[in-house]
């Protein structure tokens, strides 16, 4: 079955130059190597930063992008952004195309960690690298001259799993409290790869159910699904919500993970957690990055504006 005639039309032609890959152990070193079509973008107003920082205890240093406003109000909210790419490839470099745009739009400060992939690296090492990266930014906030009370985490896919997962560990280490949690289609829940009544409409396009099953195996270091997994690897796994902060969640109604993030968005309200959800019809994943399509402006808008709120208030 295709669900070819379900994608909005306007998004459709990202498919044709970026064909669905299926990832495995045979494929990794392609996908990694895989480039975006070259997008330009405008770097006025804005300058990067590509600093290493200390990793966790015991592990190597990791590497921060930091994207700063050359004309705005100090101190600077701040975007804490952790890249996708199914926890096995992505690297922050790729997305400065992105970046300047929402520094400049928006008068913050956005740093982008590089974290280690799996499956060299699983599960704690990546949430692990970005934890740290996070200390970091505290630590170095008054010479950054970005406001601590105003950091919040974003991410992508596998970024949007890890920002879950590190916004439940922030909250219960004690000792960050983030602002928000910004969340496009998040990888969050392992227990999608072995669910007995898979939704039939999702998952073709982009990120399919075989290249999850690698993900989340490389991440988790053994099959997904089963008992024990920590909800710092699946936020979904958490058993508890409450005292997270504000989430913004955007999927698309082909992607693979809408109903692991309907869920979410679900068990956050029922938590407490003020919670905005969006679900666009036709989207699959990585939808939004299609220039000029009408739906893909809608989410970017949706998004962008839940983040003006979420950094100024």
């Amino acid at each position: 079955m295709t669900t070819r005639h379900l994608v909005d039309p306007e998004v459709a032609p990202l498919l044709d130059l970026w064909p669905t890959m299926t990832i495995s152990a045979e494929t990794l070193a392609a996908m990694r190597a895989r480039e975006f079509p070259p997008m330009p973008f405008d770097a006025a107003g804005t300058t990067l930063e590509v600093k290493t920082v200390p990793g966790p205890a015991g592990a190597p240093d990791i590497t921060l992008h930091i994207y700063l406003p050359e004309n705005a109000t100090r101190p600077l909210p701040c975007i804490y952004h952790i890249h996708g790419g199914g926890y096995v490839g992505g690297k922050a470099s790729t997305l400065e195309v992105f970046h300047r745009p929402l520094v400049r739009e928006l008068g913050c400060a956005l740093i982008s960690v590089d974290y280690r992939l799996a499956p060299e690296t699983a599960h704690p090492g990546p949430v692990e690298d970005c934890y740290a990266g996070l200390a970091w930014v505290h630590a170095n906030a008054a010479s950054l001259r970005i406001d601590p009370a105003r950091i919040g985490v974003m991410g992508e896919s596998a970024g949007g799993g890890l920002a879950a997962a590190l916004a439940l560990l922030a909250r219960d280490r004690g000792q960050y409290k983030l602002a928000f949690q910004h969340l496009i289609y998040p990888m969050i829940d392992d227990r999608t790869c072995t669910a007995t009544d898979p939704h039939p409409y999702t998952g073709q396009f982009v990120w399919t159910a075989d290249s999850n099953r690698f993900g989340w195996a490389s991440l988790l270091g053994h099959a997904p699904g089963g008992e024990g997994v920590s909800p710092y690897a699946a936020a979904a796994r958490a058993e508890d919500l409450t005292g997270l902060p504000p989430a913004f969640i955007s999927t698309g109604s082909l992607d693979l993970f809408l109903e692991e993030d309907i869920e979410y968005a679900r068990r956050l309200l029922r938590a407490g957690v003020p919670t905005e959800l969006h679900v666009f019809p036709g989207g699959y994943h990585g939808y939004d990055i299609m220039p000029g399509a009408r739906l893909s402006e809608v989410a970017r808008n949706a998004s962008r504006e839940a983040l003006r709120r979420f950094l100024h208030g």
